[in-house]
């Protein structure tokens, strides 16, 4: 039997004004959440996914099948993405509001994890790590495809763009998979305020020292002296045997450990507040933390306008609404277009067809004859063709009659033209002049 030592930390940042992150750590849960959504409010979706998580926190069954486990994480994240819907149903200003989640429920052996976004799981086993979720974001999808390689993902323009979330509006597909813990693991759950500036080999570096509070102290130092722009979280756990000797003041702080809660989830608060926002880690070098001060109305005011070339876009702004990437634009534009032309030339054949079953009779030279097609023309395309020439002159009808045959006499088949030609001929034949 196992047993959990944890601690979890999540810091606002040097550049930011409010922490998205959430994040939990209990004696059966350990769960990392990245708000997203930017003026939508990411910390609700985060702080609510947290609060609906918290309740997995108990002991699963000593005969929990490893089945029944994964699928106490998908309820778990499941009740969770319901909820984010009710708050938008409740308040439409949060549409668009959505959360990364990366979490492990322990049953004392192994822990069945759950993972949608891009806050990532870690495994540090005998100085080894390895990192056990998947990023759902469009540079992974490009890592995959042998395009871009993970250096170069730290660094690409859309690295913000995630492909899965826990948003209430989209279907929700979390990765869950187990993992078996032995003695001396060390587990990492963190938001991506932490990967995107330390390497597999840097959190290595931090987690092979200390405690699970000064590993987890640590990670977020490095990332903040890293030059971190986003909120940095996260929860490190060590798999201890419950059973083996320790000193006394080992168990007694493992019997003092409680469940920890931070980030939005544990601090959320009006952003009017003067100390909201602040971080935990002052004293960088200068002892600046490279914070931004809100800007007085009065500032703005007297402060020139900027051009759009000026604007800079927050890369949490790119994750708002997290939605597929444009991939193969060129061949879905191909295939658009083909369909368009396909359109467009079976309207055209049954047009044509239609046309070649009409006919009409009119003139040829000096002699009345029978055309297939409609009795129009459009610049430099003839609608008709002639179909066949008669013995019947123009010259020998009447006015009447030949003014209606240059015009064009409609008729409704090929068999009403000859009996219109017909027509004309005995009425030539009973006016031909003695």
């Amino acid at each position: 039997m196992l047993r959990l030592d944890y601690a979890a930390i999540s810091d606002v940042g040097r550049v930011r004004k409010d922490n998205q992150d959430s994040a939990y750590a209990g004696p059966w849960l350990l769960a990392v959440c990245d708000g997203v959504g930017g003026a939508a409010r990411g910390d609700i979706a985060s702080a609510t996914v947290v609060s609906e998580l918290r309740d997995l926190d108990t002991q699963p069954d000593r005969d929990t099948s490893p089945q029944a486990l994964l699928r106490l994480v998908n309820d778990g994240l499941a009740r969770a993405h319901q909820r984010i819907a009710d708050l938008v149903d409740d308040d439409p200003a949060l549409n668009g509001t959505s959360t990364t989640a990366s979490l492990g429920l322990f049953d004392g052996a192994r822990m069945g994890i759950g993972h949608v976004g891009d806050s990532r799981a870690y495994l540090f086993r005998d100085g080894e790590i390895s990192q056990l979720t998947r990023d759902h974001t469009f540079v992974q999808s490009l890592i995959d495809e042998g395009r871009i390689t993970e250096d170069e993902a730290r660094v690409h323009p859309h690295r913000n763009l995630i492909l899965r979330a826990i948003d209430g509006i989209q279907d929700l597909e979390p990765d869950l998979f187990l993992l078996e813990l032995t003695p001396g693991d060390r587990l990492l759950f963190c938001s991506d305020g932490i990967t995107a500036v330390l390497d597999a080999g840097r959190l290595a570096d931090v987690l092979s020292t200390g405690t699970p509070d000064y590993a987890a102290v640590e990670l977020v130092r490095a990332s903040l002296e890293a030059g971190t722009t986003d909120n940095v979280t996260c929860v490190v756990a060590d798999a201890v045997d419950a059973d083996a000797a320790a000193p006394d003041a080992e168990r007694s702080a493992a019997a003092d450990l409680q469940p920890m809660m931070v980030g939005a989830a544990a601090e959320l608060r009006r952003r009017s507040r003067p100390a909201a926002g602040k971080s935990l880690f002052r004293g960088h070098r200068s002892g600046d933390t490279g914070e931004l001060e809100p800007i007085s109305a009065e500032v703005l005011d007297e402060a020139p306008q900027a051009t759009p070339t000026d604007a800079i876009v927050d890369p949490e702004s790119a994750r708002y609404a997290p939605r597929p990437p444009r991939r193969f634009t060129w061949l879905s534009r191909l295939l658009v277009l083909a369909a368009v032309v396909g359109v467009v030339w079976v309207a055209a054949a049954g047009a044509w067809t239609w046309s070649q079953q009409q006919y009409f009779v009119g003139v040829d030279g000096d002699r009345v004859a029978i055309f297939r097609g409609l009795n129009a023309s459009l610049p430099g395309v003839d609608l008709h063709s002639e179909w066949a020439t008669t013995n019947v002159e123009l010259g020998r009808l009447s006015e009447f009659e030949a003014d209606r045959v240059r015009e064009g006499i409609d008729a409704s088949s090929r068999d009403d033209a000859e009996r219109i030609v017909e027509d004309l001929a005995a009425k030539m034949s009973v006016e031909e002049p003695a």
